[in-house]
C-alpha cells in the first residue's frame, strides 16, 4: 500500500504504536509502504486459532475479540483490543500457528504485513528487532499475571479486574460514567475470570445494588470506578 493512500491521522496514530516506537522516519515509511489493507466484517475473524502464523496486524478502527477454545471446546476470551493495536505477533516469534482466534467485535479494518516481509526489516533495524522482543515479553508478562490472579485472587477481585481492563481498552465516557463500548455478555465476563456464568451475574447484581455498576444485556456502565479499583486491589472501600 502507497504510504499517501494513509490519511494523516492513520500515518501520525501508526506511528505512535509500540513496533514502530523510536524507528528513523524513512523506516517508518517504508514498513507503512509495504502494508495492506484488510477489512473483515462483524463476527468474522482475521484469523482462526491452528491457522498458520504468517501475518501480523495493526487495527485501524473497530474491535478484536482475542479468544482460545479449550480442548473441551470452551471459549476462553483473553483480551478485546481496540484502534493501533498489534496482534498476531506470534508471528514474530517464529511461531508456528496462531493461539487464539481473532473475531471482531465490530466491522473492523487492519493493515497487516506478511511475516517474511517484517522480518526482512527487523534483520537490519536493531531498534526494531528491540521493539519486537519487547512487545512479545510484554504479552508473556500479560498472561503471566493473568495465571497468577486465576491461581490466587478472589473472584471478586479478578472481576473488577477484568472489567477495569475492558475500560481501558474501549471505555466511553457517557453520563452515567464510563460505558464498556462494545457488546460484552456475561458468559465473557465469566471466561475471563475462570468462573461461572451464574458467580458473575451475582456479583454484578450486588455491585449495581450498591450503585458501582448498571447492566444490561451484553452492556456494562462503570458509575463508580474508584469502587471497582477499590475492590481490584482489594483496598477498604471508602467511609461516607
Amino acid at each position: 500500500m502507497a504510504l499517501q493512500k494513509l490519511s494523516p491521522t492513520v500515518i501520525e496514530g501508526l506511528t505512535q504504536i509500540p513496533l514502530l516506537k523510536d524507528l528513523p522516519a524513512d523506516l517508518i515509511a517504508s514498513i507503512l509502504n509495504v502494508a495492506q489493507r484488510r477489512a473483515v466484517e462483524e463476527g468474522s475473524a482475521f484469523f482462526f486459532q491452528g491457522d498458520p502464523a504468517e501475518k501480523v496486524y495493526v487495527l485501524l478502527e473497530g474491535r478484536v475479540k482475542l479468544f482460545q477454545l479449550t480442548p473441551d471446546g470452551q471459549q476462553v476470551l483473553l483480551r478485546v483490543i481496540g484502534p493501533w493495536s498489534l496482534f498476531g505477533a506470534i508471528a514474530l516469534a517464529h511461531g508456528e500457528f496462531y493461539p487464539v482466534t481473532a473475531q471482531t467485535a465490530q466491522n473492523s479494518t487492519a493493515l497487516y504485513w506478511p511475516v517474511s516481509v517484517l522480518m526482512g526489516f527487523i534483520n537490519k533495524s536493531p531498534q526494531l528487532a528491540m521493539n519486537a522482543l519487547q512487545i512479545m515479553a510484554g504479552h508473556v508478562q500479560e498472561f503471566q499475571d493473568r495465571f497468577r490472579e486465576l491461581a490466587t485472587e478472589r473472584v471478586e477481585r479478578r472481576l473488577a479486574r477484568a472489567i477495569l481492563r475492558l475500560t481501558s481498552q474501549t471505555g466511553k465516557k457517557v453520563p452515567e460514567g464510563i460505558l464498556l463500548n462494545l457488546p460484552i455478555t456475561r458468559q465473557d465476563l465469566a471466561e475471563m475470570t475462570g468462573t461461572t456464568l451464574y458467580t458473575v451475574s451475582r456479583i454484578l447484581s450486588q455491585w449495581e445494588s450498591q450503585g458501582l455498576i448498571q447492566s444490561g444485556r451484553e452492556k456494562i456502565i462503570i458509575c463508580f470506578p474508584h469502587g471497582l479499583v477499590n475492590i481490584a486491589e482489594d483496598l477498604p472501600a471508602r467511609q461516607t
